[in-house]
């Protein structure tokens, strides 16, 4: 457990005040994903999952995604809340980002509604935006959560976290 948790300000959120098991809600906040200039998704209608000690993840309707800049890989995992995801790689031009989205093609019933959603990784990405302002990735490389301004952690990922 981290000793020194950030104590949010106003209009700021705690990662450590999010849930366990996640919870997922609906955001109508603007969030981009840009690769060589290219706006792959840009979307109103984000669906944010909300973990304690994690940035949100952003997933992403697959109708504002440039799904023709996708292929799907091989690559699964298993979270015990969401199900199996799938992974893709995002091409853009000559650009070829290896896993940088993946998506619960058939997730549990908690989690419907991402069921024709994708989510990228931030760090796999020129820029993931919300609201127009660039997001830090989430520390690691297993972990594709999106940090804004207005939350703070610390967050799983970051040296040390490991045994959280």
């Amino acid at each position: 457990m981290p000793t020194r948790r950030v104590a949010p300000g106003p209009d700021q959120e705690s990662v450590w005040a999010y849930p366990r098991p996640p919870r997922l809600e609906p955001s109508d906040r603007h969030v981009q994903v840009v690769v060589a200039g290219v706006v792959v998704a840009d979307t109103r209608r984000a669906q944010r999952v909300l973990e304690t000690s994690h940035p949100p993840v952003y997933y992403i309707p697959r109708a504002d995604v440039r799904t023709d800049l996708l292929t799907s890989t091989n690559r699964r995992t298993f979270c015990e809340f969401k199900g199996t995801a799938a992974y893709h790689t995002l091409t853009v031009g000559d650009r070829t980002l290896p896993d940088a989205a993946w998506s619960y093609p058939t997730p549990t019933p908690a989690f419907a509604a991402i069921a024709d959603h994708l989510a990228f990784y931030p760090s796999r990405v020129d820029q993931a935006l919300v609201d127009g302002e660039p997001v830090r990735a989430q520390p690691g490389d297993f972990y594709g959560g999106w940090i804004t301004p207005d939350i703070v952690g610390p967050f799983k990922g970051d040296p040390g976290t490991g045994g959280w």
